[in-house]
């Protein structure tokens, strides 16, 4: 695999090298050095929900809720294996919503939890940093769409010097696969020719890794709430 090293925006645990993801020792799901683990990070994408938690077969992944549009940071250590996947209210420890991930050794993954209103899913994806390839004035990017409407499929459009490099519809709940892009200026829009229109210039650096996140509510009055375009930094490729 790969060497990555972890960038955050927003973390809500501490910045860790790569090297130390697989060795290291957390409180409620505790990972032995040497143990086969993978790397697995978790987004709240749920506009009404600001305190999330995520537990995996009972555990806590984390020992502090995330808030809306906040993730982890970087890639937990996690036991391998076919394991639920549940997110839960922090303050009253209901459950929001539950999936099964099948979490294999040395891999990393991603949780998105999405949706509004009392409608809640949880997206378990894998993310597949090791066929990411460094490249001069390259960055690799990938979306998610956690639009909280289940009735249209909006295109979604990333480019970079008058290239598109993902222009397509996207269902809510879809995450792409990482497609490589000119650094530096990028453009991201997600429009359904009516109550999707939001557009963003977000500028990426050379050689690192990044997901963009599509969220929010349509037709919102509440500001904190409004459909919007995020991103955060999964990780650098090196040779």
């Amino acid at each position: 695999m790969k060497r990555l090293m972890y960038g955050t925006i927003r973390p809500v645990v501490g910045v860790v090298m790569a090297a130390l993801l697989f060795t290291a020792c957390k409180k409620d799901d505790t990972v032995i050095p040497q143990t086969p683990v993978a790397g697995l990070m978790a987004f709240n994408l749920a506009p009404d929900k600001p305190a999330v938690g995520f537990a995996l077969s009972g555990n806590n992944l984390a020992n502090a809720a995330l808030g809306y549009t906040n993730y982890t940071g970087v890639y937990l250590p996690i036991f391998t294996g076919t394991r639920e996947v549940r997110s839960f209210d922090y303050s009253t420890g209901s459950t929001l919503a539950l999936a099964t991930g099948n979490f294999a050794d040395s891999n990393y993954y991603s949780v998105f939890l999405l949706g509004a209103n009392g409608s809640y899913r949880n997206v378990v994806v894998k993310d597949a940093l090791d066929t990411l390839k460094a490249a001069a004035g390259k960055a690799w990017v990938r979306y998610v769409n956690g639009i909280a409407d289940s009735t249209t499929s909006p295109a979604i459009t990333i480019s970079a010097n008058g290239e598109s490099v993902i222009n397509e519809n996207a269902a809510y709940g879809s995450v792409s696969g990482f497609a490589q892009v000119s650094a530096g200026a990028v453009n991201t829009s997600a429009n359904n020719g009516g109550s999707i229109v939001v557009n963003r210039t977000i500028t990426l650096e050379e050689n690192k890794i990044y997901t963009v996140l599509f969220t929010g509510i349509p037709n919102q009055t509440d500001s904190a709430k409004v459909v919007q375009i995020k991103f955060i930094q999964n990780g650098t490729v090196t040779p």
